[in-house]
């Protein structure tokens, strides 16, 4: 693993009005940068459910993925968010000496099931990363008050909303 890659905290989801737009927040863990990525309701509720600590009654799709790692005796190493291009973020599962492309929502709801770690690449960091001045709840404060204004044009430009085109067929 690179010094490119730095570890992130999955600080979870919150919702961006008024759409209720579900964001996955990620947090540097040396260097405090934030990183909010605009995803799907189904892996948002993927997300939080396995931070809550609730188990389904039947395996989600995430659940499914972990098991059949740990079924056919492949860990998963790490997830990596290596990169951001016009708002879709694209990342991997880094599993032994294979690497295999994921949505980031998908890839970050497997690695929670497997206690795995999630790294971002310093260029998405430096792309999109945000820094809060402040201490503690400050920052808290500060971070509350960027999320009710935030909007994923702020970060996008021209694009739309986060991780995949929306609803055109091909």
């Amino acid at each position: 693993m690179g010094s490119n890659m730095r570890e992130v905290d999955v600080v979870g989801i919150r919702f961006e009005e008024p759409e209720y737009a579900p964001v996955l927040i990620l947090h540097e863990k040396e260097g405090g940068r934030y990183v909010p990525i605009w995803i799907g309701a189904a892996e948002a509720a993927a997300i939080s459910l396995q931070q809550q600590g609730v188990r389904p009654g039947r395996p989600l799709t995430h659940d499914l993925v972990a098991t059949l790692l740990d079924t056919f005796s492949h860990p998963l190493d790490r997830v990596e968010i290596v990169g951001v291009a016009e708002g879709t973020f694209f990342a991997e599962l880094v599993i032994g000496e294979t690497r295999v492309s994921a949505r980031p929502s998908d890839a970050v709801a497997v690695a929670l099931r497997t206690a795995s770690p999630v790294m971002v690449s310093r260029e998405v960091l430096d792309e999109v990363g945000i820094s809060l001045a402040g201490q503690g709840d400050e920052e808290v404060e500060a971070f509350r008050e960027f999320l009710d204004n935030v909007s994923p044009d702020d970060f996008l430009g021209e694009g739309g909303p986060a991780e995949e085109p929306g609803g055109a067929s091909s």
